[in-house]
């Protein structure tokens, strides 16, 4: 059969849920099950897989999808605990003395705490907490959503401590293995834990350019949608403390990327940069002489507020020390480091144990493995959730308040992943099949690489935005498209770290108009009916993010690394 009908048939459960989930706005819970069901149905129609394959490929994306959920639902512990006992609130009220200048508030809480958060938990958290408090502040309910939105991209490869990469990656392991075995560890890494390390470190280099452009960029959109003069320039005012927050934040991050590991950047680079930034803005260092404000509520236009009014409706109170109320991010990222940094014996420890399930349905290239302690969704995650009881002298009804929450938020992320995980696992697995066809990913690959040539570098962000807004996940993005991106490296000859970055990046800036984290984050500010618009708005700084991303990666695969693996 053609490649170009094989690639058909294998972009067909892609285009199922784009079309169910954007044209006829299907929850993921609904689209990613016949999502999954066309991709079974290919396999077994077109490539002719045995049904047994399929189940067993079926099977294993269901239990793999628990890797991840384990993680999901120990960010959800922890953020309902802090909620609960107060901590949080804390936290929030902490924000508010800062600086009343708007512009100043974007880029402290949008884009350094969010980046913070999502390296801590991910999974759409960062926005649901910063476009309430951006509201409490005195900001638009739609301007709080847009710029929490858009500044949570930066950080989103590496967030949820690395699952984008460490996880999302997965299924590129037995082609990195089968490449280290042809040419050694010359290639620039010995095995797939120095793999993932370098494709941190690429994509920790790509996102660099626009950690400095995006945060002023948005600042001055902001002013230009949302102010009364309705400049652009007026955003500009910012310019130095924009600089110094991203150098602030950019250091941390690349030194996180290129020496610890691909979990740590967006924690590290949060954790490190906020404390600085908050000193500098507090001492009024680059701040602009004057500052500015939206106009009075009065003359806000209708489709900028929601059902929560802004500033009447929400009142922080100091429950507890900022110190008390930040120790179980602290506890965190200080557990995350001691578990994975190479010299302490504590990784090897916690990766001692394992479980899993081999030769899935008697089928001997189809299995699983967990690893529980080294999952951060139980280590740190719970464990710290439970420490936090003691140390906020949390009542027990708050306590099983708290986890009643996490566990009826985790049924539609569940429902969705699992069956996004299990198309997955078809889609690499189809592979095994009688008809000596390739598998959907390749041939998807060969026939793009075919229509576009050696121009793909500029293209390969946006497919990985394309499956963050599908899928709602930068982590089942990667696992959506990364053999997708390898596969067209290796048929061009470009190199393949630097076309997965691309797709990590892509992912990460896909974020921005996720319609999931879109419709979540646009009910904890009370708008509703207003996704559309918000849509089409970030666009716009999608393309920006994009292009600057889609040239970085043209120049580095062929000016400066044409022949590296």
């Amino acid at each position: 059969m053609p490649v170009g009908i094989l690639a058909a048939f294998a972009f067909l459960p892609i285009l199922v849920a784009l079309v169910f989930m954007v044209w006829l706005r299907w929850p993921a819970t609904r689209a990613m099950p016949l999502a999954w069901l066309v991709a079974a149905s290919s396999g077994l129609l077109v490539w002719k897989m045995d049904l047994v394959v399929v189940a067993a490929s079926t099977l294993q994306g269901f239990v793999s999808a628990l890797t991840v959920l384990l993680i999901v639902f120990g960010a959800l512990i922890i953020l309902y605990t802090l909620s609960e006992s107060g901590g949080m609130e804390t936290i929030n009220y902490g924000f508010h003395g800062i600086s009343t200048d708007r512009r100043i508030q974007v880029i402290i809480i949008a884009f350094i705490f969010q980046a913070f958060l999502e390296g801590a938990a991910g999974f759409g958290t960062p926005a649901a907490i910063a476009g309430p408090l951006l509201l409490s502040l005195g900001f638009p309910a739609l301007a709080a959503i847009l710029v929490a939105l858009i500044l949570n991209s930066v950080p989103v490869t590496f967030g949820a401590v690395g699952a984008p990469v460490w996880f999302g990656l997965k299924n590129l392991e037995y082609k990195v293995e089968a490449a280290i075995s042809r040419t050694g560890p010359g290639i620039g890494f010995a095995d797939m834990d120095g793999f993932y390390m370098l494709i941190g470190q690429w994509s920790a280099v790509f996102h660099t350019i626009m950690a400095f452009i995006l945060p002023i960029f948005v600042v001055c959109f902001m002013t230009r949608l949302f102010g009364q003069n309705r400049s652009w320039k007026e955003g500009l005012g910012v310019w130095k403390f924009s600089l110094f927050a991203s150098t602030a934040f950019i250091i941390p991050f690349l030194a996180s990327a290129f020496f610890i590991g691909e979990e740590f950047p967006a924690l590290v680079g949060g954790l490190v940069g906020l404390p600085i930034v908050l000193f500098a803005a507090r001492k009024k260092w680059f701040l602009p002489q004057e500052s500015w404000d939206f106009g009075p509520q009065s003359v806000w236009e209708k489709q900028w507020t929601g059902e929560i009014a802004t500033e009447k409706d929400i009142e922080f109170k100091l429950q507890m020390s900022q110190v008390r109320a930040w120790m179980p991010y602290v506890l965190i990222g200080f557990i995350l480091v001691l578990t994975r940094v190479q010299f302490l014996p504590l990784g090897t420890w916690v990766n001692a144990w394992s479980i899993g399930i081999s030769d899935i349905l008697g089928q001997p290239d189809i299995s699983y493995e967990l690893r529980p302690l080294y999952n951060p969704g139980i280590i740190p995650f719970a464990l710290v959730s439970v420490f936090t009881v003691f140390l906020h002298r949390m009542p027990v009804k708050k306590v099983k308040k708290a986890w009643n929450q996490a566990f009826v938020r985790m049924k539609n992320p569940t429902i969705a992943l699992v069956f996004a995980v299990a198309l997955v696992q078809v889609f690499k697995n189809s592979g095994m099949n009688p008809m000596q066809y390739a598998s959907m990913p390749l041939s998807m690959a060969e026939a793009v690489a075919a229509a576009t040539g050696g121009s793909w570098p500029l293209f390969a962000p946006f497919i990985g935005a394309l499956g963050s807004f599908i899928t709602g996940s930068n982590t089942v993005s990667d696992l959506l498209f990364a053999e997708f991106q390898y596969d067209i490296a290796t048929a061009l000859e470009l190199p393949r770290q630097i076309i997965v970055s691309l797709q990590a990046v892509g992912g990460a800036m896909g974020n921005m108009v996720c319609i999931h984290n879109i419709v979540a984050a646009s009910a904890t500010v009370g708008l509703v009916g207003m996704e559309g618009l918000i849509l089409k708005r970030n666009v716009i700084p999608l393309i920006l993010y994009g292009a600057v991303v889609g040239v970085m990666g043209l120049v580095f695969a062929y000016l400066v690394f044409p022949a590296i693996f």
